[in-house]
């Protein structure tokens, strides 16, 4: 199983990206998938997440700005960024819990660079 991240870009503020991270390989269910990310420096930290059903949650920080979403036919998961401010900037991960006819395991994608500046 893997997960890879796309739509990371240098952007100004006020800007937006649409962050996508595309599961595959031997998946049998997608659970709950989650966006963290990790400024340098600093501790990775729990941006978004969304369950299988489509609850959703949000760090106070992002909240009115950013939206998570899910298609499950697609084993994708979707990030749609707005008003992106200078501290927004870090590598961006997904994590899903993903079962493979077997248990459930927990996956990382490799990341994608968000960097809001003038």
């Amino acid at each position: 199983v893997q997960l890879e991240e796309s739509g990371g870009d240098l952007v100004q503020p006020g800007g937006s990206l649409r962050l996508s991270c595309a599961a595959s390989g031997s998946i049998f269910r997608i659970n709950d998938m989650a966006w963290y990310r990790q400024a340098p420096g600093k501790q990775r930290e729990l941006v978004a997440a969304v369950t299988r059903g489509c609850s959703t949650n949000y760090a106070d920080s992002v909240k009115g700005r950013f939206t998570i979403s899910r298609d499950n036919a697609k084993n994708t998961m979707y990030l749609q960024m707005n008003n992106l401010k200078p501290e927004d900037t870090a590598v961006y991960y997904c994590h899903a819990r993903i079962s493979d006819y077997g248990s459930e395991s927990p996956y990382w994608g490799q990341g994608t660079q968000v960097t809001v500046s003038s």
